[in-house]
C-alpha cells in the first residue's frame, strides 16, 4: 500500500498520509512519496490548490522512532534533509497548500504542518515538538518555522518543553487559521482551495512567493520584491480579464496567462 494516497477533486489535489496503524509517522518511503507527489503536481496546470491531511486518529504522530533507532548520526543527517527538502517542496509549490490536521500532529507531523500555507484543525488535533524528551531536536524545520508562525517566545516554550497544546491554544498563538468539526474539516479544506480556483493563477502563486521570500527580507527588498511582481501581474492577460470583469459586473474568465 502506498504510505501517500492521492485523489482529485476538482482543481484541489489532496493528499492523504495513509498509514494509520502507525499513525501516519513519517518515515523514509513516505516523505520521498510526498517529494514524487510534489514532483507531480508541479507539472499539472490543472491543479489549483493542494490539502493535506491524514487517515485515521492522526495527521502525523511525528518521524517512525523505530525507523531513527537504527540510525547512526551521518543517517540521521540524511534523514533532516530529507524531511527539510519536503517542508521546502511545498513551499515552493506555485500553488496554495491547506493542511487538515484532525489529530495528532506531533514533532515532525507538526512541522510537515507548518510547511504548508495555513492550517485548519478539527477539536482533537494535538500540536507540538516533543523531540526534547527523546533527547533530541526537531530536525524537519520546526525551530525556524514555529518562531515565523507564532513568535519566538511561543516556539520556545513549545520546543523546550515538549509538551503538546490543543486546537484552541494553537489557534489563539496563530499556529491554526480556524477549528472546525472532525466531519466538516476536510471538506472546509477543499472549499478554501476551490474558492482560490476562482481567482488569477499567475497573481496567487505571484503573491505566494513574495510572502514567502519577502518574511525574511529587510523591508526595502521586501517591498522591492512586491513592485517587482505587481509589475509583472499587470502584464498578463488575466489581469486585463480581471479587471474587466470587474468593471462589467461579471465573474471573471482566468486562462493562466
Amino acid at each position: 500500500m502506498e504510505p501517500v494516497r492521492f485523489e482529485l477533486r476538482g482543481a484541489v489535489a489532496v493528499l492523504t498520509l495513509d498509514r494509520p496503524k502507525a499513525l501516519n509517522a513519517l518515515d523514509r518511503a513516505t516523505l520521498e512519496a510526498l517529494l514524487a507527489h510534489r514532483g507531480a503536481l508541479a507539472g499539472k496546470a490543472d491543479v489549483r490548490a493542494v490539502v493535506l491531511t491524514g487517515e485515521g486518529r492522526a495527521f502525523a504522530a511525528g518521524a517512525d522512532i523505530a525507523e531513527m533507532r537504527a540510525m547512526n548520526a551521518a543517517d540521521a543527517d540524511a534523514f533532516s534533509q530529507l524531511g527539510h527538502r519536503v517542508g521546502l517542496a511545498l513551499e515552493s509549490l506555485a500553488v496554495p497548500t491547506i493542511a487538515a490536521v484532525g489529530g495528532y500532529a506531533l514533532g515532525g507531523g507538526c512541522e510537515l504542518a507548518l510547511a504548508c500555507d495555513w492550517i485548519y484543525a478539527s477539536p482533537k488535533a494535538r500540536f507540538g515538538q516533543p523531540e526534547v524528551g527523546l533527547g533530541l531536536i526537531p530536525g524537519f524545520g520546526g525551530t525556524s518555522r514555529l518562531v515565523r508562525r507564532v513568535g519566538l517566545a511561543w516556539a520556545k516554550e513549545l520546543v523546550l518543553s515538549g509538551e503538546p497544546i490543543d486546537a484552541e491554544l494553537a489557534q489563539r498563538i496563530g499556529l491554526v487559521n480556524r477549528i472546525f468539526e472532525p466531519e466538516a474539516l476536510l471538506e472546509a479544506a477543499v472549499e478554501a482551495g476551490e474558492a482560490i480556483t476562482a481567482k488569477g493563477p499567475i497573481a496567487v502563486a505571484q503573491a505566494k512567493r513574495v510572502l514567502q521570500a519577502g518574511q525574511d527580507a529587510d523591508v526595502r527588498v521586501a517591498h522591492d520584491l512586491e513592485q517587482l511582481a505587481f509589475g509583472l501581474v499587470s502584464t498578463t492577460e488575466d489581469r486585463d480579464e480581471g479587471i474587466d470583469a470587474f468593471l462589467e459586473k461579471r465573474a471573471p474568465r482566468f486562462r493562466n496567462r
